[in-house]
Formats: C-alpha cells, sequence, structure tokens
C-alpha cells in the first residue's frame, strides 16, 4: 500500500523542519537565562563591585601627589596626565584576579545552581534537552563575562574623564594617537580580555556538572583560576606555560602600540578556543550521562 504522501513529505522534511524547531525553543530557554541572571542582586553587585575598582584607582590617584613610577600595576604612573589609563590600570588589577572571581561565581553556578534549587530536572522535562541546555548556560555565563569587562571600561573610562585630563595618547611604541583613537584600542583591549575569559567559563561549566553543590563548583573554579596563574609564575614550569589558559590574560599590551600586533590575540583566542572544545565536549560528556534527581 502505498505511502501517505503527506507523511511522507514530513519525513523527507524531518531535519529541516526540526531546526526551525530547535531553534525556536532556544532562544526563549537563552532570553529565560539572561533574564534570571541579570534580575539577581548577586549578579549586580559583582557588576558594582568590579566597576568601583576603576573609581577607587582613579580617586586614589587624585587625592595623592606621590610620584608612582615604578610603583603599582601598569599604567598607574600615567593616569594623572591623561584620565583614559584609568582604565588600563583598571584591567590590568581586575584580569588576574577579580574578574576571575566574579566569572567563577557564575560559571560555577550554572548546572550546579539548578541542581541545589532542584530546577533541574524541571528544565531537562521543558523539553530543553541536555546539549541545548549545557550551551545556554555557557552562553549565560559569556554574557557575565562580557558585562563584566564592559563595567570596567565603562566606569574607568567615565571616572577618567571626570577627574583628569584627556589629551593625545601616547601608545607604548611612542606614537600619540587622538582620544578617539584611543578609545578604540581601550575597547579592543576589553575584547581581547572578554576572549581570555571563554575559557574559564567553560572549566567553571564542566566542574558544575559534576556537583550539585554550588558552593564547590564555585570554589573550585575560582581556586583553578589562581592556580593556574602561580603554575605560569614559576620558571621551573616552562614547558607548561603556552598550554595554561591564564597564559595570555596580559597579553594585551600589543594592541597599545602602532602598527597593532595581533599575533598575541591570536594565540589567546586559539587557546581559549581549544579550551571550550575540550571542557565542553567533558561537561557534555559529564551531564549526558548524568542521573537528574533533582
Amino acid at each position: 500500500m502505498p505511502a501517505d504522501p503527506a507523511q511522507a513529505n514530513r519525513h523527507e522534511a524531518g531535519p529541516q523542519a526540526r531546526q526551525p524547531a530547535n531553534r525556536s525553543r532556544t532562544w526563549p530557554l537563552l532570553a529565560s537565562e539572561l533574564s534570571v541572571m541579570f534580575r539577581r542582586r548577586r549578579t549586580w553587585a559583582m557588576l558594582a563591585a568590579l566597576a568601583a575598582i576603576p573609581v577607587l584607582i582613579a580617586v586614589a590617584v587624585r587625592l595623592t601627589n606621590h610620584d608612582h613610577s615604578g610603583h603599582g600595576p601598569a599604567f598607574l604612573d600615567r593616569i594623572t596626565g591623561n584620565g583614559l589609563f584609568v582604565v588600563l590600570t583598571a584591567l590590568v588589577l581586575c584580569t588576574p584576579l577579580f574578574l576571575p572571581l566574579t566569572l567563577g561565581v557564575v560559571a560555577g553556578d550554572t548546572i550546579a545552581g539548578e541542581a541545589g534549587l532542584g530546577t533541574l530536572r524541571y528544565l531537562l522535562a521543558a523539553p530543553a534537552g541536555r546539549l541545548r541546555l549545557l550551551l545556554v548556560k555557557y552562553l549565560g555565563a559569556a554574557a557575565f563575562a562580557l558585562a563584566a569587562v564592559a563595567a570596567v571600561v565603562l566606569a574607568g573610562t567615565a571616572i577618567g574623564l571626570l577627574l583628569f585630563p584627556v589629551g593625545p595618547v601616547p601608545l607604548l611604541s611612542g606614537n600619540l594617537v587622538d582620544p578617539w583613537t584611543a578609545e578604540g584600542r581601550i575597547v579592543l583591549v576589553g575584547a581581547y580580555v572578554f576572549v581570555s575569559l571563554l575559557g574559564l567559563s567553560a572549566i567553571g561549566l564542566f566542574i558544575s556538572t559534576l556537583t550539585d553543590v554550588p558552593v564547590g563548583a564555585m570554589a573550585a573554579t575560582i581556586v583553578l583560576a589562581i592556580a593556574a596563574q602561580v603554575l605560569g609564575a614559576l620558571p621551573q614550569l616552562d614547558w607548561l606555560h603556552p598550554w595554561l589558559f591564564s597564559h595570555w590574560w596580559l597579553g594585551f599590551a600589543d594592541l597599545l602600540r602602532d602598527p597593532i600586533e595581533w599575533s598575541s590575540f591570536a594565540s589567546n583566542a586559539l587557546l581559549q578556543l581549544a579550551y571550550v572544545a575540550v571542557f565542553g565536549a567533558l561537561a557534555y560528556g559529564r551531564f549526558a550521562t548524568k542521573d537528574v534527581l533533582s
């Protein structure tokens, strides 16, 4: 007996028909994830704390008359001459410690937080699908990383313009560029720092699939971020340094030369992409076989 033509058409168009349906379920899930994240007081408290760092740096420099040459983080001694250096100083301070600290809280909470609240099984029954849920959770952590970097850049730019003069900015190569061009370079530096955090986001996601206790996943992610930098500071482990996800975190100085040197940006992006691929696969391998009871 011949098959029903309509049924045959549906069968033939199955993969194509399912793709829009999959997308139609993914975007509302992502929108819901971002809405929940950015409605939390914890999220805004962390963003406010990050934004306060460049403000504190600028106020401290403005209220003191000490010569900061050779002391403190990079670019600190240039702030009094040009307020745009507030952003760069803040990023030098935040990239190794404060940004990984806050991102570790968010990434470690992705899956473990849902399990701890008892909502994970309801998300999977939506049906969200395990792979789709992992993707949405990772994108949520990456969105927080972007917001965190933006908070530092915007607050640093605003307070620098308010408290200090702004004029032509000397690059590391000795050239002078106008403030608008310099701000463009600062945005590039912010993009570099954001890319640097993508690998840590994937590590946090993987750790979050290993436990139902979000505090444990947060702590483990933060400890790994610190441990990687400690290992990177040991000359005896030179062979290991290029493989550490934190190896290129402070390599954005090449973006402040004329012409721009893109090699460090490319190396950093490739390294972070490798970490995303490896730990994303590990997270899926763990989550796909995990018995979800909560």
